[in-house]
């Protein structure tokens, strides 16, 4: 079977959040069209949960990196107007 021009194999990272976002968008609309066989959808699930993680942990981490920065900016701001900032806004806790 000749392989598509986008990779299914898990171990390829993404380039990018950007690239990662395109290539679940592409995979899912060849998925729901019925262009790939039993064998390419497994591969496709298998590598889409490899970019769905990557995904999360990027977006996990932009968060963080915003959270330190208006923590940085915003919070001696807020307090020279008697403020107490409350911009950190905690992760959800998963239960057990």
């Amino acid at each position: 079977m000749p392989k598509s021009s986008k990779s299914t194999d898990p171990s390829i990272p993404p380039r990018s959040f950007e690239a990662a976002l395109e290539e679940l968008e592409s995979t899912v609309e060849r998925m729901e069209a019925g262009e790939l066989s039993l064998e390419q959808s497994l591969a496709a699930h298998k590598r889409g949960l490899v970019l769905v993680q990557y995904c999360q942990s990027a977006l996990s981490q932009a968060r963080q990196q915003v959270q330190v920065l208006e923590g940085d900016v915003l919070t001696p701001v807020a307090r020279r107007f008697g403020i107490e900032p409350q911009w950190a806004v905690p992760e959800p806790e998963i239960s057990a």
